[in-house]
């Protein structure tokens, strides 16, 4: 195994250094550690690890871009993929770009590691939707949660479920707008005065351009006409065909989601 090079491509730096140090210490070669899905795909590229494990929720270039990067190039790197996501379309996905497992987090990095070494057993050549089961297993992989997930990457997820692309500018802004209503619930009731100026401030840009960024983004998620997995994300059927929510309205929903669920207990 001694011989065998990984790339980590994980959005979460504590969850970064488990899975590099467990790696290690089975005798894996991580060559590339990173949290940008674009900037691990160059390097894969041109490094050609053996394997790659990769988080959905990354920096610039989603976990489903890498895996796109990953066919379109040719390259060979296997892939174990990491998310927060159970819903079999996300899954269904993932298997279809490529992965050979994909693992819910939260997950041991252990068993990550383990998914790596199987990935390089003659005795595990099987198919990719054969080997998430296992993947998925109580057995296999024991729900050990540590501590909650941060409250960006559980935006992220939102995100990358119903389809906003993490390239365009809207993205950081309404993962800042969403922060900043979890935090003040009231401040969605002054989006003009309050929200967009404290967004706009963050990034040195305008009011003016936020509110555009932020309705581009909101354009982009529903033209791609993925109504079935915004419902399954918002638990109801919250807007049908092509309407679209406001800017306060996706803020405010996003938000109460998250604390109507106490997802933002510990982040």
């Amino acid at each position: 195994m001694a011989d065998k090079r990984i790339a980590v491509l994980e959005g979460n730096a504590e969850t970064a250094r488990e899975l590099t140090d467990a790696l290690k210490s089975a005798g894996f070669d991580v060559c590339i550690e990173t949290d940008d899905g674009a900037e691990g795909l160059a390097r894969i590229e041109t490094e050609q690890p053996d394997a790659a494990v990769i988080s959905l929720v990354l920096k610039r270039l989603d976990g489903f871009g890498v895996l796109d990067g990953l066919r379109e190039k040719g390259l060979a790197a296997k892939a174990v993929v990491l998310g927060s996501f159970s819903e079999e379309e996300i899954i269904s996905r993932v298997l279809e770009k490529g992965a050979k497992y994909y693992l819910i987090k939260p997950v041991r990095a252990q068993v990550v590691t383990e998914r790596i070494q199987e990935l390089f057993a003659e005795r595990a050549q099987q198919p990719a939707a054969a080997q998430i089961p296992a993947a998925q297993s109580p057995a296999a992989a024991p729900r050990e949660r540590r501590g909650g997930m941060p409250l960006e990457e559980k935006i992220s997820n939102i995100f990358i479920a119903i389809g906003i692309p993490p390239h365009i500018k809207g993205y950081a802004y309404l993962r800042e707008g969403i922060r900043l209503a979890v935090e003040d619930p009231s401040i969605i009731n002054s989006v003009t005065k309050r929200l967009y100026p404290a967004i706009a401030e963050k990034y040195g840009t305008s009011a003016s351009k936020v509110e555009r960024a932020i309705r581009h983004g909101i354009e982009v998620a529903w033209n791609r006409q993925r109504t079935e997995a915004i419902n399954a994300v918002f638990g109801v059927r919250v807007y049908i065909g092509s309407e679209k929510p406001t800017n306060s309205e996706f803020i405010a929903l996003v938000a109460d989601k998250l604390l109507l669920e106490g997802l933002t207990d510990n982040s």
